[in-house]
């Protein structure tokens, strides 16, 4: 499974992003993805994650409510919509994938990071 994220960039506070990644190759061993997010000097931490076939979405209490998992299936995509930015929201984000049985907090699979930078 190869994981592409894109959509990082610098945004103000209180704006927005929607990050996107793509995955490919062995598709149908995933059964959820996920986004994962590493600030300076921090250690990595689950963002969120949605189920492949129904969607079902798990947050972490930092983005509830502000972030918003999606899916595509069509496209093999999922997409992280970050509202209401902080500056403590700046880290390079991740996107993962989910075998079957994987926990929340240990993927299968990671795509390349992507720079979230949030300006006060």
């Amino acid at each position: 499974v190869q994981l592409q994220a894109s959509g990082g960039g610098l945004v103000q506070a209180g704006g927005f992003l929607r990050l996107s990644c793509a995955a490919s190759g062995s598709i149908f061993s995933i059964n959820a993805m996920g986004w994962f997010r590493q600030a300076p000097g921090k250690e990595r931490e689950f963002v969120g994650a949605i189920t492949w076939s129904g969607g079902t979405t798990y947050y972490a209490d930092s983005a509830k409510g502000r972030f918003t998992i999606s899916r595509d299936n069509a496209r093999n995509t999922v997409y992280l919509q970050m509202n209401s930015l902080k500056p403590e929201d700046t880290a390079v984000y991740y996107c993962a994938a989910y075998g079957s049985g994987s926990s929340l907090s240990k993927p299968d699979y990671w795509g390349q990071g992507t720079l979230v930078t949030v300006s006060s």
